[in-house]
This record gives C-alpha cells, sequence and structure tokens, in this order.
C-alpha cells in the first residue's frame, strides 16, 4: 500500500534539503507519494510541488507583512492539503512560524509530524519549546548542541548531522593564504532571497569598490538559484561591478576565494567546511533588527560561531554592515595571513563538529519508523 508523506520546505536552504531527503525516501524501496510545499530542486527529486516556497520566503519580522498574502494563501493551501490527502506522515523543514502553525493544525487531524532543521528556538523565543512538545513527534536536529537542549525539555530528538556534509565531505585540499603581487579573490555571497540581496548586495559591491582602491584583487559574486536574475543585474549595473557573477552552487566560488564576505546564514557553514575565511554580515529593518536584538538571547548570530562557542569569524550587524567597515575588515585580514589561516584551523574545528555524511539517510529512518515499518529500513539514527 502507497504510504503519503507530505513535506514543507519554505526557504532556497529547505528546497535543498528536502530534495535530498525526498531521494532518501525513496531509496528505501516502499512505494510511497510525496507531495507539499517546496522548489525547483524538491520538484526535480519527485515531490508533487502544490506551493512553490519562493512565494512564501521571507526574512525579518516586519518583512512578514509584505508578504502575509502569499504566506496565508500558502498556509490554506497547506491545511486542504493535510484536510484532503490524508498524508501518514507531515515532515516540516524549517521556516518555523509557518510551520508551527501547520503542525497544530496536523495534530487535530492525528497527523504525526517530524521536524527537521529545528527553529532557532535556542536563541530566542525559547517558550515555543513548549509548543513544539506539544505538537512534535521527532525533532531532527542539525547543530549539535540542539539536541542537549531539546533533551532537557524532554522533546524526542536524534542529532543527525548537517545535510551540507552529504554534499562536501571532502574537503578540497588549501594551501596556506599567502597574499601578496597576485591578485587574491574575494567573494561576495549575499544571501539567497531577493530581500537579503536589496539590503546586503549594495552595501558588498560597494565594500569591493573601496577594496579594490586599495589591493589588486579579483571579485566572484555567486548567484543563488533562488534569487532573480533581473534584480542582480539591475544592482550590478548601478554600482558598476566589474568581477564574475557565479550562478548556481557556493562550491566553485568557495574552492577559488582567498575570504568571502558572507550573509549570515547556512552559507556560513559551506564556508567553513570549504575552510574558506569569511566576514559575516547582515542587515533588516531597523524596527526588525530591535525587535530582535530584544529577544536574542545568544553572544554570536553567525552559525559558525555558535557552533564553535567564540568569535572564529568577524560579525558586521546591522549599522557596522556598512561598506567601509566590510572594507576595513577585508583589507585587514588581506594583510594578515596569520590571522586567516588562524580562521582557517577554527573553520575546520566547526567542521569536525557538523557531524559525518548521511543526515538525509538518518531522518528518512526516523520519517520510517514514524511510518510503522522500520524493519523495512532500520532506523540507526533512532536506536
Amino acid at each position: 500500500m502507497r504510504q503519503k508523506i507530505m513535506m514543507v520546505a519554505g526557504e532556497a536552504s529547505g528546497d535543498m534539503h528536502g530534495a535530498k531527503l525526498a531521494e532518501s525516501l525513496y531509496a528505501q524501496g516502499s512505494p510511497i507519494e510525496l507531495f507539499g510545499i517546496g522548489g525547483g530542486r524538491m520538484r526535480s527529486a519527485g515531490v508533487r510541488i502544490e506551493v512553490d516556497a519562493h512565494r512564501l520566503a521571507v526574512v525579518g519580522i516586519t518583512e512578514v507583512l509584505a508578504k502575509l498574502p502569499q504566506i496565508l494563501d500558502g498556509m490554506r493551501t497547506a491545511k486542504r492539503l493535510v484536510t484532503n490527502e490524508k498524508p501518514d506522515l507531515l515532515i516540516l523543514i524549517d521556516f518555523p512560524d509557518f510551520n508551527l502553525h501547520l503542525a497544530a493544525f496536523a495534530k487535530k487531524h492525528a497527523l504525526a509530524v517530524l521536524y527537521y532543521i529545528s527553529p532557532q528556538i535556542w536563541a530566542w523565543r525559547q517558550g515555543r519549546v513548549k509548543k513544539i512538545r506539544r505538537l512534535v513527534d521527532h525533532m531532527a536536529v542539525i547543530l549539535p548542541f540542539e539536541e542537549t537542549f531539546y533533551r532537557q525539555h524532554g522533546v524526542p530528538v536524534t542529532f543527525v548531522g548537517h545535510p551540507l556534509m552529504d554534499h562536501h565531505h571532502a574537503p578540497h585540499d588549501r594551501q596556506e593564504c599567502r597574499t601578496g603581487e597576485k591578485a587574491v579573490t574575494i567573494g561576495l555571497l549575499p544571501g539567497s532571497r531577493d530581500s537579503e540581496i536589496e539590503k546586503l548586495l549594495p552595501l558588498m559591491l560597494s565594500a569591493a569598490k573601496l577594496i579594490g582602491q586599495r589591493e589588486n584583487v579579483r571579485f566572484l559574486l555567486s548567484q543563488a538559484p533562488s534569487v532573480s536574475p533581473s534584480l542582480i543585474h539591475r544592482l550590478t549595473k548601478e554600482w558598476g561591478f566589474a568581477g564574475e557573477i557565479v550562478n548556481g552552487t557556493t562550491d566553485a566560488l568557495l574552492r577559488q576565494a582567498t575570504l568571502v564576505i558572507v550573509a549570515s546564514g547556512t552559507t556560513t557553514l559551506e564556508a567553513a567546511i570549504h575552510q574558506t575565511p569569511m566576514i559575516i554580515v547582515y542587515r533588516v529593518s531597523p524596527l526588525s533588527y530591535q525587535l530582535g536584538k530584544a529577544l536574542i538571547k545568544v553572544p554570536h548570530i553567525g552559525l559558525v560561531n555558535l557552533i564553535a562557542g567564540k568569535r572564529v569569524a568577524p560579525e558586521l550587524i546591522q549599522h557596522d554592515a556598512s561598506p567601509g567597515q566590510i572594507a576595513r575588515q577585508a583589507l585587514g585580514l588581506l594583510a594578515d595571513p596569520e590571522k586567516l589561516n588562524q580562521m582557517k584551523d577554527g573553520l575546520a574545528d566547526v567542521t569536525r563538529r557538523l557531524g559525518k555524511p548521511g543526515a538525509s539517510d538518518a531522518v528518512a529512518r526516523i520519517a520510517c519508523r514514524l511510518l510503522g515499518r522500520p524493519d523495512q529500513y532500520p532506523c540507526v539514527a533512532c536506536e
């Protein structure tokens, strides 16, 4: 009998991880049907997409208002799928405000819920753990400290390792950082959402001009598949960007870069896995920043720094994320190869803490256990 699994991912990174999970679920051999909310990667992996995640992706507390009609429409569709399709399991991937609301609806319909990639409740609004304990049957977490947090709060949890390790588990060989007569390469990674690009790319392009006045630098700009090409084209034209635009995955850019200027988020971990030194930058609306500042309870916002438990890479947040500050930090690092190499050592330690490859397979095993057929796909991760 074919079992139905509904998957919900509302971000570009969630779409990527959801696609890998879909492949692992299909690989276990039993007849299943996957459908729900996601993007092009999940669709290519065989998930029937009813709502495109690109329509829902947003960052910041106040920025949600601009996309509220699309978000509400997406929620109506998601609830209709739960009611009409009657899935055997709901897999939620990150995207917490949307997914926790949907989890509450799913529980009213006695639907088992597996949550993959935890909301950052350890950073802010920790009270949500009570809701998660009530609504979620199992948490599959990807950061090492999250497992301890959930166990302390009585939530069934498994640390499955970070899914990025499935793609990048063999870091390429990098030589020690040296600067000199040759042009160094700086990567610009402004994010995977249009709203991030609008806030961060002008800062990065302006900083690149300042850096280029002082150093012989080659610039590579990452264009995520989820970002509007016309937006990138418009901004690079406005700022006279003379570098190269790199489409698709960040691997090629990270392999070439001496240093990257990167939006806070999952990409910082990709850079860590490649042992590419970085400067983390971020900006949201002033109101979102003030609200977040009052609520966030962790000493760092960069994932690499949170995992390391110390400041491995510099963070330039909100007003500190100015072109002048970014350029000063970059020039300072380029002038100090020793500091770049120390950062590489710290990033190697972060990578070791991310676990082994196989996150998607581990989550698929948990899903099979929740579907009531562990014998067909032994749940090693759950034992």
